[in-house]
């Protein structure tokens, strides 16, 4: 697990396994911050979505305690079982989503960790415990979250697949957006999502995003923000294209090609 500061509130730490971001954001309680700097001790912390290997997970806490970053819940961008993984580092923090988020996790209850066994067989991973979701929170998106003296905003972020939020740390100017604006992975219309509800979510982010110093997208390395403005972009067209769209040159390999294949039949059927 590789580990970045993006700023001194923002920490991401990126899986091995298909480049998945878990970011970790603190907020102070009449801290005093100066020449990019923050002093005195920060009150409360999230962790946004997870790695995936059982050693990353439990590094993760060591990871947050050195840097001074406490975790007063967790937060997932959506339900997708590998950005749930942080009650397995956290057992005790209550998971903070979106309602689209919440009422996923209601109606199909065991799916995230019937996804996370089937992976774990499939590569012969061991884990000390299962995944239990525990206490869930469902928070109104949009909306606004308070961390220590600081606030978090949470915008729709659905098209992926039916739910979904980005957290906007705007201070810090990174956009945490879960599984979008990918420079490894095409824009990919999962079971639930919409060609054109992601197409009003990437009009929706591109204010944040012409914003952001950062954008943190689910799987892939950090991106700055004229390239992440040249990802939307692309995906944009490339989903405004579809059947007929051309992949984009940096996303074009045999497992990108075979998720062109899964869009352009998930269009057809739409």
């Amino acid at each position: 697990m590789r580990v970045s500061a993006l700023h001194p509130d923002v920490l991401v730490a990126t899986s091995a396994v298909w480049q998945t971001t878990c970011t970790l954001v603190r907020g102070g309680e009449g801290t005093q911050r100066h020449a990019g700097a923050s002093t005195g001790e920060a009150a409360e912390g999230f962790v946004v979505d997870s790695p995936v290997l059982p050693a990353e997970l439990e590094s993760l806490a060591a990871v947050a305690a050195r840097a001074g970053f406490p975790v007063s819940g967790l937060l997932t961008t959506h339900a997708d079982w590998d950005h749930l993984l942080g009650r397995l580092a956290f057992p005790d923090a209550a998971l903070g989503c979106a309602e689209t988020t919440a009422a996923r996790l209601t109606a199909r209850p065991g799916e995230a960790q019937r996804a996370l066994r089937a992976f774990d067989e499939d590569w012969y991973v061991e884990r000390g415990r299962p995944l239990a979701l525990g206490s869930v929170q469902a928070l109104p998106v949009p909306g606004r979250l308070d961390v220590g003296d600081r606030e978090l905003e949470l915008h729709p972020a659905d098209g992926h697949v039916e739910d979904g939020m980005a957290v906007w740390i705007a201070w810090a100017g990174v956009l945490v957006c879960g599984d979008l604006l990918s420079p490894v992975e095409l824009p990919v219309l999962e079971a639930g999502g919409s060609r054109s509800a992601y197409l009003a979510t990437l009009r929706r982010l591109a204010p944040l995003v012409e914003q952001a110093s950062h954008v943190v997208p689910g799987h892939g390395a950090v991106l700055d923000g004229v390239r992440a403005g040249a990802i939307l972009r692309e995906d944009a067209a490339y989903l405004e294209a579809l059947p007929e769209a051309e992949l984009p040159v940096a996303r074009r390999s045999t497992v990108q090609r075979a998720v062109h294949e899964r869009n352009v039949a998930a269009v057809g059927a739409g």
